[in-house]
């Protein structure tokens, strides 16, 4: 049905032709059981986010794969090398990170274990090339790139909504930076229940750094979902967002939350430092190969400004040393979760840039 509407719309527009609306559907075959597995030279699964569940499915997979199939995992923070940890097979497995919605999100991610095949990565590319998508491969780790980096980017977000902030004012900070939505929108649109999944996992992987608020256990709890049940951080009618849920406020924290002004500015620091931070933290690690990867995996899977060029394009425009002080600042008033990352300080010395050879 959602293939059928997506061709639809391009038919309505006159961008496909309706023989040709029928020439794609024909290429799909649902189905409920793996018949017909053994000839992909690829298959994706995209299951709830569970290890358990991943790796029964894979099994399943590998059952019926022929020697050269690949089994592409679409986790948006699960390591793969844990997913693939029972496979028979471990050097065709890998990631496969699509944004949603994954028609319209250009973005994708490729995720590689050290026992990923270069054949296989290959293989994963050129589909994704086919696919029209915007590539960066990224090394295997908690979140990946994308994942992390935004993780930073929601949890302070959220430790300022349980501070005092109101919803409009975060989420019009970061509109007015030049992200397309705020981040409290944003966790509705991606799902509560899968914002604090994905939470919770890096704040497992990272506990030194990902600092969460207590408020967000007795969102969910509340049964609020987001869009999807039209019960959120915003009230909805028809499906359409109205405006900000107040009763949200009385779950952010304990009966002491009060309403606390902090400027625009304030916001956008702290929320977008500790982003360009954790990206090149990845840069750092090896997580990203290049700066490059870095910028177009913002701008174009994460909604980083485009008119700044990307986290570490615009790490260039302010200077190293500027962003290191900056960084500085937000540790001795926030804590140890703003700490520069080791490249940024050496990178300040020597006053360097991520794109030395870009004017």
């Amino acid at each position: 049905a959602g293939a059928y509407k997506y061709f639809m719309k391009k038919v309505k527009k006159g961008r496909l032709k309706p023989f040709e609306l029928s020439t794609k559907l024909a290429h799909m075959s649902p189905g409920q059981n793996l018949t017909g597995f053994k000839l992909a030279d690829i298959v994706i699964e995209a299951v709830f986010e569970d290890v358990g569940l991943k790796q029964e499915i894979l099994a399943q997979a590998e059952a019926k794969a022929h020697e050269n199939q690949v089994f592409a995992s679409n986790t948006s923070a699960l390591p793969i090398g844990r997913i693939a940890a029972k496979a028979k097979h471990p050097e065709r497995v890998l990631g496969m990170h699509f944004f949603s919605p994954v028609e319209k999100m250009p973005l994708l991610e490729i995720v590689v274990t050290d026992k990923t095949a270069d054949w296989a990565a290959d293989r994963a590319f050129r589909i994704g090339l086919k696919m029209g998508k915007q590539i960066i491969v990224v090394k295997d780790s908690p979140g990946f790139y994308t994942t992390r980096a935004l993780a930073f980017f929601l949890a302070e977000a959220s430790l300022l909504l349980e501070e005092g902030s109101n919803i409009e004012e975060i989420d019009s900070a970061l509109t007015d930076f030049g992200f397309p939505v705020g981040p409290i929108t944003l966790m509705d649109e991606v799902g509560i229940d899968v914002g604090i999944h994905v939470l919770d996992e890096m704040n497992n992987s990272f506990p030194d750094r990902v600092k969460l608020p207590n408020g967000l256990g007795a969102i969910q709890q509340s049964g609020r979902l987001g869009r999807k049940n039209g019960k959120g951080f915003f009230t909805y009618e028809d499906g359409q967002k109205v405006g900000p849920d107040e009763s949200i406020y009385e779950l952010m924290g304990d009966d002491k939350r009060t309403y606390k002004f902090v400027p625009a500015e304030d916001i956008q620091d702290r929320c977008v430092f500790i982003f360009i931070n954790e990206t090149i933290r990845c840069v750092e690690e090896g997580v990203l190969n290049h700066a490059y990867d870095g910028d177009i995996g913002a701008v174009f899977g994460l909604g980083f400004p485009p008119f700044l060029g990307g986290p570490l394009k615009y790490v260039d425009h302010l200077g190293s040393k500027n962003v290191l002080n900056k960084l500085k600042s937000l540790e001795e008033k926030f804590g140890a979760r703003f700490a520069p990352s080791k490249l940024l300080r050496d990178l300040a010395e020597k006053d360097g840039k991520f794109f030395p050879e870009e004017p």
